[in-house]
């Protein structure tokens, strides 16, 4: 099977959704040249700077029987246009009485280990999961970047593509042909025994990683990537943990609020889950600070490796 990097599979995949139907189309304030020479400028739209604007267009277009992609580029950026996404994406179908299909996808990078500072360096996921109305993934490799964006593209819904900024040049196998991973559902990693890793985004791999170092020192690590965040797939979730007893959870974003305390939420709240926990949930997320332009303050502040490792364990003693 062909390898290739994380960007490239996200490209791909809204390549071979526009060949497929003439309804899609893109808006970015950075149009890839590859996609305006095939699609052409009226398809492949490069726009000015006004996420607020482009949010918006790409909602009523969704609206009007198209299907938008709207790309913000870093997630710092849809910060300015919270209104459209709060207020109109996230609500739209109800407010409509479910009588309009809305099917725009949103992209946008993020997390930090590229030393852009405390700006453009952020993980703010679960504010939008806090909003009722919208789908939202989380890939963490090259075949769920492409197989998901696919799956969103042809959602009837309005979505969100959350994707790693760390791993846009990560490389990974994805198959020539045609494939979707489903909304929803997550991912077993890898099989363990003794305690279950849930990982988002790039910290799947680092939990990978610790899950070697560990193996040598004779426990058995499961790691599960939940790769959508809403709808989360809980049982996947809870059965990992009633597996193996033990539950590290770890996210790049801070801990307040966050999408790992949703994770610990739905692990603790059911009777039969809770029921065969043998220990406290842990958590292993960024420091609750913006994130520092200093290299060595930035990678003190983020979890990784060394951090899951040691909370596995604290757990497995």
């Amino acid at each position: 099977m062909r390898t290739i990097s994380y960007a490239a599979a996200g490209l791909e995949a809204i390549a071979e959704e526009m060949r497929r139907d003439d309804k899609v189309f893109h808006l970015s304030t950075d149009a890839n040249r590859d996609l305006v020479d095939e699609f052409g400028e009226q398809r492949i739209r490069g726009t000015p700077i006004a996420e607020g604007a482009l949010t918006g267009m790409g909602l009523g277009a969704a609206g009007s029987g198209f299907r938008p992609i709207v790309d913000w580029r870093m997630v710092t950026f849809s910060f300015v246009a919270m209104d459209q996404i709060v207020n109109q994406a996230s609500k739209i179908h109800y407010m409509f009485g479910g009588q309009t299909k809305f099917p725009v996808t949103y992209r946008a990078s993020v997390g930090g280990g590229t030393r852009l500072a405390a700006q453009h360096s952020q993980s703010p996921y679960s504010m939008f999961m806090n909003l009722a109305g919208l789908k939202m993934v989380l890939p963490s490799t090259p075949y769920d970047v492409k197989g998901l964006l696919k799956s969103l593209i042809r959602d009837d819904n309005p979505v969100i593509s959350f994707e790693s900024t760390r791993l846009m040049g990560m490389t990974g196998e994805v198959p020539d042909g045609e494939y979707t991973v489903p909304i929803g559902v997550a991912d077993v990693k890898r099989q363990g025994s003794d305690v279950t890793v849930i990982a988002l985004a790039w910290l799947v791999h680092e939990a990978l990683a610790a899950a070697e170092t560990l193996a040598a020192e004779g426990i058995s690590v499961e790691v599960v990537d939940p790769r959508t965040l809403v709808p989360m797939d809980a049982e996947t979730l809870r059965a990992s943990a009633r597996k193996t007893g033990r539950v590290v959870i770890a996210d790049e974003a801070g801990p307040t609020a966050g999408a790992s305390a949703e994770i610990a939420a739905l692990l603790t709240e059911d009777p039969d889950t809770f029921a065969a926990l043998k220990a406290p949930v842990r958590r292993v997320c960024a420091l609750q600070v913006p994130i520092p332009y200093s290299p060595v303050l930035e990678d003190h502040v983020f979890p990784d490796r060394e951090k899951i490792a040691e909370a596995v364990r604290d757990l497995a003693r």
